[in-house]
């Protein structure tokens, strides 16, 4: 009798481990998933930047330092491997600040204000930076969950030893960015 006893909590505890492992793995797969929106985001948007500058060289081409800026930052981005998320993360936001100033410097041009091409790559580039910020919050949230699964009692006894690990979360680096704007009336 004690035998089965024991042979039926054997077979609990293995479920039960089972079951933790097969969520581990659904949550890893939730991490992947997510980065993998982001990086289709962040794609989209880079394929947008060339085409955005030559719009933009046509109107100002005496601003050229802000021009060779959003290029070069774009370099960098594409460089970065994939699975840096801390790397690209910041060479996202440096990129984002860098898109931000050429929007300031179109201000100044009223002529490519009007240009059909320049408001149409801005609304493009307008719905990207929205589809990326959803991404981001879907795959921040998923890094929460795989990363509160593997530090709690008793998924962490199975996630070190099948070597699951917390993942980064997808955060802006820039202080300016997190800062609450000024309003004055």
């Amino acid at each position: 009798m004690v035998s089965w006893f024991i042979l039926a909590i054997l077979i609990a505890l293995s479920l039960f481990a089972i079951l933790l492992y097969n969520t581990l793995v659904k949550k890893r797969q939730m991490v992947e998933e997510g980065w993998s929106g982001i990086d289709v985001q962040l794609k989209r948007r880079s394929n947008l930047i060339p085409n955005l500058i030559e719009t933009v060289k046509g109107y100002a081409s005496h601003e050229q330092e802000t021009l060779d800026r959003v290029t070069e930052l774009r370099a960098q981005v594409s460089a970065l491997p994939k699975d840096d998320v801390a790397g690209r993360a910041k060479a996202e936001g440096m990129l984002s600040q860098a898109l931000g100033k050429l929007f300031a410097v179109a201000e100044a041009y009223p002529d490519l204000k009007a240009s059909q091409n320049f408001s149409d790559l801005h609304s493009s580039l307008d719905e990207i930076e929205n589809a990326i910020q959803m991404a981001r919050r879907y795959y921040n949230g998923a890094v929460r969950g795989l990363n509160v699964a593997v530090e709690s009692f008793p998924s962490n006894l199975i996630a070190n030893k099948f070597k699951f690990e917390k993942a980064e979360y997808f955060e802006i680096e820039d202080a300016a960015e997190r800062a609450v704007p000024k309003v004055q009336f």
